[in-house]
């Protein structure tokens, strides 16, 4: 089980935020973090302060990430299928992949966040119809990662032309996706048709067990490798602010077959953060899981 950090306050004075999240990289690359991660949000979530707080554009900031970073996985938790058309959300994901080298993920959920939507006039369809169009787009950016699927798309919310994304990205056979959320009938059957990984947003031990037998029995229902699909977590609740603390919490998640473990960064300084508390713990648990 390795640890990943996942990065959602920016409320340094904005000179600072540049250099703060640079040295973030490179405190996470010295520690070994396996993951990095920022939302894909316009206006600062509701729990984190609320719209009036601080808050960056998702992919602009992954690409500075990049730029800082030559080991660890980069990736949105998770980008809301309405921010962007499929086309152009393949096109940048697979821009990220190639410059980062082969270490961008797409992220991907249903959205949620409606202040946002009303408050930059971006539509915000019913959540069915979300749901519909998640699938459509996983499947648009797939075709948009395929160099011998350059035709036309025809779907029911998105009609393209030429699927032509050059160049392709890096990663074989395409970047990695990760569809994001705890739903059991929807969401979790997503996973199990389309995705390489999962994101789970869990509070303890046993909510993971849960989410993954359901997950399994999704897998066995479509045929799908269950060992297929790396499985990730955010922790929800506090994240201890020392070390020793931190690897009792982590304990208990370590032998249930998660591959990452995400930790949400405290508002501030990440870099010291991940110093003090992350470091001592990135090599506690690797083999577990």
């Amino acid at each position: 089980m390795r640890l990943g950090v996942h990065i959602n306050r920016f409320n340094q004075d904005p000179p600072l935020l540049g250099p703060g999240l640079a040295a973030a990289c490179a405190a996470a690359e010295e520690a070994g973090v396996g993951w990095l991660s920022v939302m894909d949000h316009y206006f600062q979530m509701e729990q984190n302060g609320g719209a009036e707080d601080a808050m960056l554009e998702c992919y602009t900031t992954l690409g500075f990430l990049a730029a800082h970073t030559s080991t660890i996985r980069l990736g949105a938790l998770v980008t809301g299928v309405t921010y962007r058309h499929p086309g152009l959300l393949a096109k940048i994901v697979a821009t990220l992949d190639v410059l980062s080298g082969g270490r961008a993920t797409l992220g991907i959920g249903a959205a949620w966040y409606e202040r946002e939507h009303v408050g930059l006039g971006v539509p915000f369809p019913p959540l069915a119809e979300r749901f519909e169009r998640l699938e459509e787009a996983i499947r648009i950016c797939l075709r948009m990662w395929d160099p011998a699927e350059n035709g036309p798309f025809e779907g029911r919310y998105h009609r393209l032309a030429e699927t032509l994304c050059v160049p392709a990205p890096v990663s074989a056979p395409h970047p990695e996706i990760m569809i994001g959320g705890n739903g059991e009938r929807k969401t979790l059957r997503l996973v199990a048709r389309y995705a390489d990984a999962c994101n789970l947003l869990v509070a303890e031990p046993a909510e993971v067990a849960h989410k993954l037998d359901v997950l399994r029995r999704h897998c066995d229902d479509l045929g799908r490798d269950h060992g297929d699909i790396r499985k990730t977590a955010v922790l929800v609740g506090p994240v201890p602010q020392e070390a020793d603390a931190l690897a009792a919490d982590l304990a208990g998640y370590a032998d249930l077959g998660l591959d990452t473990v995400v930790l949400r960064s405290p508002d501030g300084d990440p870099a010291s953060w991940i110093e003090r508390v992350v470091a001592p713990n990135t090599g506690r648990f690797t083999g577990a899981g």
